[in-house]
């Protein structure tokens, strides 16, 4: 007659608050990659502020290094100091005036900065989840092998 293994309470609950933390882990790292990527929106964004400031000091004809990446850059005039192109999204871009844009960035900045911190609490929150389940983690692998004993 074959022996059927009886599963311990805490032995239940240890599976469960396994799952539970493979769950939370990978939602922390879900929310690290967000940061990251919030981050380099952030970046880019106060790049095109201070270019925007930049640029609001310059005359026009004025000439210009422009960046192309790879930290290579052309050499540009400026032809018009006082229209910019801004990109609205989904490859949409529509011509502003300088303080139009400024602002259009000014209040993207503002809105990434809200959405960082919010990322940040979640974090933040789930973290501290993670710690508090792997401390109960470690008392329940620890009566389980003392009751197996």
């Amino acid at each position: 007659m074959a022996k059927i293994a009886k599963i311990s309470k805490e032995e239940e609950e240890l599976n469960k608050l396994s799952v539970e933390m493979r769950l939370l882990e990978q939602t922390a790292e879900t929310l690290q990659q967000r940061i990251g990527m919030i981050n380099a929106a952030i970046r880019d964004l106060t790049y095109a502020n201070m270019t925007l400031e930049s640029i609001e000091k310059e005359k026009n004809n004025t000439e210009l290094l422009v960046p192309i990446g790879g930290s290579s850059y052309v050499n540009a005039k400026l032809a018009n100091k006082e229209k910019v192109i801004v990109g609205m999204g989904a490859g949409v871009s529509v011509e502003k005036t300088l303080p139009e844009a400024k602002q259009i960035v000014k209040e993207r900045l503002e809105e990434l900065e809200k959405t960082m911190n919010s990322a940040q609490q979640q974090f933040a929150q789930v973290a501290q989840r993670i710690n508090t389940g792997r401390n109960q983690l470690q008392n329940l692998l620890a009566r389980v092998r003392q009751g197996k004993a």
